[in-house]
């Protein structure tokens, strides 16, 4: 008997080692301190990692988008408020606010108890412990997915499409998936698929290839896309972030043709590259003037 005794507390000290090593169920952080967080990983477990200084845009400093911000704001809302909403893959032109428009709705609605996670693509496989994690928590949480594409193989692109439709068991109510790409069917399209396509009469069947691909991104059901922004869209938007940023009105005739040459250096004419040239316009000009007072 003695030695079955000392066979179980060997047994005991080996299983708490094991308990040690084992990845341990992530704990939920304390909602109210922050709005936005961070899904990362340390060893073989994952945590939420607050946000301590999210970015403050707004909607209304979001110029030329006016369209896609109402699609956006309107469907956000229906979700806090408690109403059906649809999950949103935000894609086209580079800099054009698709990842800020998601800050901004995040800034507007937190005070309502919207709360945003921020996923990267090569930690989607964990979206299913995110979600149970979260589902009985009183706020309502977006899962955001900047800048995303990836292969059929990868593990994410699997979790992703269950989390969106297609698990034996419902998402929680009070998640949302808001992604944004430059793709708008999150992967590679090659020429050979469509090789792949049927024409039976007048049908036009696509391959499997193809079909696979758009299904991931039927799963969003709102789709809202945005647009490179022609000349005087771009130097408005200049307009908007030199007033803002200067603090005092600003002839315009001092910073267009400036602009333009910076656009031009750039090759775009994106709401990013409109935002970077009037910070530096401003921060020249501030550094002029305090210069100048000594």
């Amino acid at each position: 008997m003695a030695d079955w005794e000392h066979v179980f507390q060997k047994l005991e000290k080996i299983l708490d080692r094991v308990e040690r090593i084992l990845p341990q169920p992530p704990e939920p952080p304390d909602w109210a301190a922050a709005t936005a967080y961070r899904w990362r990983r340390r060893a073989n477990s994952g945590f939420l990692q607050p946000v301590l200084h999210p970015h403050k845009i707004r909607l209304s400093d979001l110029q030329g988008v006016s369209e896609q911000k109402q699609l956006v704001e309107q469907n956000t809302r229906q979700f806090v408020e408690g109403y059906a909403a649809n999950n949103v893959l935000l894609t086209g032109a580079k800099g054009t606010g698709k990842s800020s428009m998601v800050k901004a709705v995040l800034n507007k609605f937190a005070n309502k108890g919207l709360r945003l996670i921020e996923v990267e693509k090569h930690d989607l496989h964990d979206l299913p412990d995110i979600v149970d994690m979260v589902a009985a928590a009183p706020y309502r949480f977006i899962i955001f997915c900047d800048d995303l594409s990836f292969d059929a193989e990868e593990p994410g692109y699997k979790a992703l499409k269950v989390v969106l439709d297609g698990s034996i068991s419902a998402t929680s109510d009070n998640v949302l998936i808001y992604a944004t790409s430059n793709r708008r069917h999150l992967m590679p399209e090659y020429m050979q698929e469509n090789l792949e396509t049927k024409y039976l009469g007048e049908e036009i069947h696509p391959g499997e290839s193809v079909e696979e691909k758009i299904s991931l991104s039927e799963r969003f059901g709102l789709w809202i896309s945005f647009y490179p922004f022609d000349q005087d869209e771009y130097l408005a938007i200049v307009d908007y972030w030199v007033e803002k940023l200067a603090h005092s009105q600003v002839s315009q005739d001092k910073t267009r043709q400036e602009a333009l040459q910076w656009a031009l250096l750039r090759g775009s004419r994106s709401g990013r590259v409109a935002w970077q040239f009037a910070r530096d316009w401003a921060g020249r000009q501030e550094m002029h003037s305090a210069r100048k007072r000594k």
